[in-house]
């Protein structure tokens, strides 16, 4: 049986790839769990309007990361930690710590997006990747100083 994928399935294909499967498979998995659908003329035509549609969203949703990239790469946050002998931290900064700073900042961004390089442990001046996007990234600065 011929069926559409709606979804990227590890073993079949990516959406919209036409692929055939056994019968029952697709009858009893597939088309229920809707990562598939019957690979006929409407469904074939409704998956091109689904493509462009999709299309559409990402593109969207590209130019508003791109947005608020230009707004983050304005803004530094400043993180007060306590610090021992040789101004070393007790720990390190998170990425909780940055995105609880870049909220009281205006900007609602969740700490998986925020990437560190290499753990911050001393006091200074650093820049976070903030990873909005497959395709677009933003630099914060973040002071760590004394408490």
């Amino acid at each position: 049986m011929k069926v559409i994928l709606r979804q990227n399935y590890e073993k079949l294909g990516e959406i919209g790839d036409i692929v055939v499967v056994k019968d029952g498979f697709a009858r009893n998995f597939l088309i229920p769990r809707k990562i598939a659908y019957a690979a006929v003329k409407g469904n074939i035509l409704a998956l091109e309007e689904e493509k462009k549609i999709l299309a559409k969203k990402k593109e969207q949703e590209m130019h508003a990361a791109e947005k608020v990239a230009v707004e983050l790469e304005k803004v530094s946050v400043t993180i007060p930690v306590q610090v021992g002998e040789e101004d070393k931290i007790f720990g390190s900064v998170t990425t909780q710590m940055i995105a609880d700073s870049l909220k009281e900042k205006g900007h609602e961004i969740d700490k998986r997006k925020i990437e560190i390089d290499e753990p911050i442990k001393s006091l200074g001046i650093y820049s976070v990747s903030v990873k909005l996007h497959p395709n677009v990234s933003a630099k914060v600065k973040v002071w760590v100083v004394r408490e």
